[in-house]
């Protein structure tokens, strides 16, 4: 087993609608910065082995399944994107995280916003990956509306075929792909298309609620260069150059960049860590 792996152990947190796994390496000890990594949409805990295992030692990191997602589940689908935020909220209490970084991707930076709205100037830094903003300006109706209402097309699509195409729509790598297929595995296709329609349509909710938060502490806004999800890349730049957050284009990455280049991505990540 890798060294590193030694040093993880397994947490969970009983909620009212089911049990989240987390995972957690604090062998950088006290007074280390805790990285808090939030996986998107389908995915778990696995989309940041890399990052959990370059950064033990250095930083103290945390890593959950989101509800309804991979080990956390059973897990029934009634709750909002705040009741997420808050749901890590507890989380991260429960475990002594204080002035945490949150990392998160695709769905996981959404999360971190909730949060950062929610608990303002409690985390100490925010690392977006192939994210976007949570501000209702920066969104025109038709794609708000037409994330309430996804369902339908992925119930039309044969799973046999929306796992190779959901593969290669989200990396640009062997690896990243291959882990994509596996997370995919892990669900049939019903609490597939129920846990993805569900996604999009919290997301639209919550983007709905005109919040008007500001992200109160240094951020980072890293997108593959080759993301193909969505309005991913267009949406970056409009929110780097709305709410004046640094933009990094990861280098031959897709939407999953910290598995496409997990080099870069902790690069960037450890550079953050230096201005906190």
């Amino acid at each position: 087993m890798d060294k590193s792996k030694k040093k993880v152990r397994e947490g969970r947190l009983a909620t009212k609608l089911g049990t989240i796994w987390y995972w957690v390496d604090d062998s950088a000890g006290v007074g280390a910065p805790w990285l808090a990594f939030l996986p998107g949409l389908t995915a778990d805990h696995r989309l940041f082995d890399n990052q959990m295992a370059y950064f033990s030692g250095k930083a103290n990191c945390l890593v959950w399944d989101p509800p309804a997602h991979g080990a956390s589940r059973p897990f029934a689908l009634e709750f909002t994107l705040d009741e997420m935020a808050r749901m890590l909220h507890d989380l991260l209490l429960a475990e002594g995280v204080k002035r945490p970084v949150l990392v998160g991707q695709s769905m996981g930076g959404y999360v971190s916003q909730a949060y950062l709205d929610l608990f303002p100037h409690e985390a100490c830094g925010f690392v977006s990956i192939d994210s976007a903003p949570l501000k209702r300006r920066y969104y025109p109706t038709w794609e708000v509306k037409a994330l309430q209402h996804t369902k339908g097309m992925y119930e039309v699509i044969p799973f046999w075929l929306l796992k190779p195409w959901g593969a290669h729509g989200v990396s640009t790598t062997k690896h990243g792909r291959e882990l994509m297929r596996a997370f995919m595995d892990d669900y049939d296709k019903t609490s597939y298309v129920e846990l993805a329609a569900f996604g999009y349509r919290i997301l639209a909710d919550a983007i709905e609620a005109d919040r008007s938060y500001d992200i109160g502490c240094p951020a980072l806004l890293l997108c593959g260069e080759h993301d193909r999800a969505g309005d991913v890349k267009p949406f970056n730049r409009k929110w780097s150059e709305g709410d004046s957050i640094p933009l990094v284009w990861v280098p031959g990455a897709g939407h999953n960049a910290n598995v496409d280049n997990p080099v870069f991505v902790n690069e960037r990540i450890e550079e953050l860590l230096t201005q906190i």
